[in-house]
């Protein structure tokens, strides 16, 4: 049978850890060998590779290199040492709660609170991060009204939050001209100018890895709002910043970033809201 007879001229040159999957295989025919690779051995170059520095806490750069020679009987620490007591060891999750459905014909601020629904929203919300049972050691919200109201009413559902503050930064804004562009949707440059670098310093003092100092996990919830939340979802895992407006979050959604000890970023959820009933779902 000639595909025996062509099987047995097969080789194999390498076996994967995962699932027996072949790295390569020599194969003869016409009396001349060649090798195939599986796709991912192709020496393939991801179009933008990962910045393990993005927020500018990797323990090389904290740690200034030694200018002189180790001297142990002096007892200089070696730099390995000084980078080990620098270096993490818990990973940082951070919630992020779009606020609950509010009063669009509000004129200022004060006026776009909560709705009925808003309200109700934000309870279940509440109730479920309850129910999740994470040791939450820290409640952050934005100061415009419809945020601080849905924070109010989340932190009467938790008990043992440590610290609760409120910061102006997480304010609702135009982070950064998004591409494509929406027609319905246009504010003028100096609106991304002005609160794009706002919320970039949000991004900078919120999204990061853990101290050294910090020794189990952390859980930490920001109740701000949708064009905050999907820029830093965007940032965090390094994708184009601009493509932040793609993303769509229901209100009072939960979205949950994991940021581990390394440097490394995970995406546990997006805008989850299954836990709320079909009649109490909406983007607005």
């Amino acid at each position: 049978m000639s595909w025996l007879r062509r099987l047995s001229r097969v080789s194999v040159c390498g076996v994967g850890a995962v699932g027996g999957a072949f790295l390569g295989y020599t194969f003869s025919t016409n009396g001349h060998t060649r090798t195939a690779y599986s796709s991912w051995t192709t020496g393939y170059t991801p179009s933008t590779k990962w910045d393990w520095n993005w927020d500018r806490r990797d323990v090389h750069s904290l740690v200034k290199p030694l200018k002189f020679k180790e001297d142990v009987n002096n007892n200089i620490e070696s730099n390995e040492e000084r980078l080990d007591k620098m270096r993490p060891s818990a990973s940082r999750h951070l919630i992020f709660i779009r606020h609950g459905q509010y009063n669009l014909e509000g004129a200022t601020d004060a006026d776009r609170s909560l709705t009925k629904l808003g309200q109700e929203q934000a309870a279940l919300t509440g109730e479920r991060l309850r129910e999740l049972a994470y040791p939450y050691s820290r409640v952050v919200y934005s100061t415009m009204t419809r945020a601080t109201e849905t924070a109010k009413i989340i932190l009467g559902k938790l008990e043992n939050v440590e610290v609760v503050e409120h910061c102006d930064l997480l304010r609702e804004g135009a982070p950064i001209p998004p591409e494509p562009p929406i027609g319905s949707w246009k504010p003028e440059m100096h609106k991304f100018y002005a609160d794009g670098a706002r919320i970039e310093a949000a991004f900078r003092k919120y999204v990061h890895r853990a101290p050294a100092s910090q020794e189990k996990d952390s859980y930490e919830v920001f109740v701000c709002h949708a064009n905050v939340i999907r820029y830093f979802v965007c940032r965090a895992l390094q994708v184009p910043p601009e493509a932040w407006l793609r993303l769509s979050l229901h209100n009072g959604s939960m979205t949950h970033l994991v940021v581990r000890p390394d440097g490394r970023v995970g995406l546990w959820q997006l805008g989850e809201c299954g836990y709320m009933p079909p009649d109490t779902l909406s983007r607005t």
